[in-house]
């Protein structure tokens, strides 16, 4: 676990830092908040915030000291943290906890990013809007060990004849011309199931 102090571009306000320690004073074996996004760097990307016991601790999380409470971040969710911020405003109802992190869905992606999230950016900022005008998608399911892609074709794409011809021709050239640390891609998708297919 790592304790750098400045690994972490998410401001946490002041009236979030006493909201947030008021909360934990409640609590008996909590030891701080983590902060995390499920889905890192896809359209489905959400940012947390939740207490954290001894038993969420991650090898790669990042500790940061508040004058309060310690904040574990999620080591994966960090370059998605980038520029977040988390703030707290009382009103009428008792007020209201707000977490933005503006780089959840979208990381800010170079040659020294993890595969996964190349990849994960090609296909949602590139493939994918191609794909969308016959009601298709692809994500990405996993990375093997020989760095292929494994992808998963939905919507349209699910149960349509022409998906080989799109995987080879568009999508893994797409792919293997943008991301250069990957080594091809397959698809796991069934195309014998046809319920939500695109017929034209």
């Amino acid at each position: 676990m790592s304790t750098e102090q400045t690994a972490v571009n998410l401001t946490i306000t002041e009236s979030a830092q006493d909201y947030l320690a008021e909360l934990l004073e409640k609590q008996d074996d909590v030891i701080g908040v983590r902060v995390f996004i499920t889905q890192p760097g896809t359209p489905k990307a959400e940012t947390c915030i939740a207490y954290c016991r001894e038993g969420d601790l991650n090898e790669a999380d990042i500790i940061r000291d508040y004058p309060k409470f310690k904040a574990y971040f999620d080591g994966r969710s960090v370059p998605f943290l980038d520029e977040g911020f988390i703030d707290y405003a009382s009103d009428r109802m008792g007020g209201q906890l707000t977490i933005k992190a503006p780089n959840a869905r979208l990381p800010r992606v170079n040659e020294d990013s993890p595969l996964e999230d190349q990849i994960n950016y090609v296909l949602y900022n590139e493939v994918n809007p191609s794909l969308a005008a016959h009601g298709g998608e692809v994500s990405l399911l996993e990375i093997t060990e020989d760095n292929l892609a494994v992808l998963k074709f939905g919507g349209g794409c699910q149960g349509c004849g022409m998906v080989d011809v799109t995987l080879k021709e568009g999508v893994e050239k797409t792919l293997l011309e943008k991301v250069p640390g990957l080594a091809g891609v397959k698809d796991s998708t069934d195309h014998s199931n046809t319920d939500n297919a695109y017929f034209k």
